[in-house]
């Protein structure tokens, strides 16, 4: 696995480098003192891993998973105890507290590993993200590290997206044409203007006014395709 080390200390930065030799399966292909380092590094290398602290100059490690295109396995390290309940609610891989402990870190590079072996890692090359893709969701205080099949519905909101999954609806500041490019479309459908919606999630359609279609998703919400998108949607169906 390729990983990179994210961290503002350079002493910090070396001793998790040392230990990591004990781990011949992981790569470290690149260091990073701050959090736009970071940005940039991921998104230009695409690495399996990141290993970062949390409290960094400017953008700390939440910022940095909220700004990167595509969300690889992350590990917090810090010295913060109080960052911990935060790092498990987006879901992070593992949270690793300072001085680094070389058997609790064994057993987070155990746990990656058993992850990845049901992962196509060929999906982190590819543009399209997929349903097993991780992506970082952050509204205000609040965040989520889910997986992209488990959102049902993102609805367009001005220069915002609503994003609906589980019990939650977020609002990020995202364009729905942007989200549109990069979504697996034998996934999620632009039903029109203001919806995308999960396939997976549909339980009638119907035919609606004008050519257009209306389908109900499985909380029982309406949803009008326009009359252009149910040409491609009936072809794409095999309606």
């Amino acid at each position: 696995m390729k990983a990179v080390i994210v961290d503002d200390e350079r002493l910090a930065r070396k001793e998790l480098t040392k230990l990591l030799e004990e781990f011949p399966e992981i790569e470290i292909i690149g260091e990073c003192t701050n959090g736009k380092e970071a940005i940039s590094f991921i998104n230009e290398k695409k690495p399996d891993l990141v290993f970062m602290d949390i409290e960094m100059p400017e953008l700390n490690g939440f910022d940095v998973i909220e700004q990167i295109d595509r969300t690889p396995a992350i590990v917090f390290v810090t010295a913060y105890n109080d960052y911990a309940i935060k790092a498990f609610e987006v879901n992070a891989s593992d949270y690793l507290v300072k001085p680094v402990d070389p058997s609790r870190l064994k057993e987070t590079i155990e746990k990656i590993k058993s992850e990845n072996e049901e992962i196509d890692t060929d999906s982190l090359e590819r543009k399209t993200l997929s349903g097993d893709d991780q992506i970082f969701i952050k509204d205000g205080e609040k965040c989520w590290f889910i997986k992209l099949e488990e959102i049902k519905l993102f609805e367009s909101e001005g220069n915002y997206v609503r994003i609906y999954f589980r019990t939650y609806k977020p609002l990020v500041l995202k364009s729905l044409n942007n989200l549109e490019t990069k979504l697996d479309q034998r996934l999620f459908f632009r039903a029109n203007r203001k919806y995308i919606v999960n396939l997976t999630n549909v339980t009638h359609i119907e035919n609606w006014f004008n050519g257009g279609l209306q389908i109900t998703l499985d909380d029982d919400r309406k949803i009008e395709i326009s009359r252009r998108q149910a040409v491609k949607f009936k072809a794409m169906m095999s309606l």
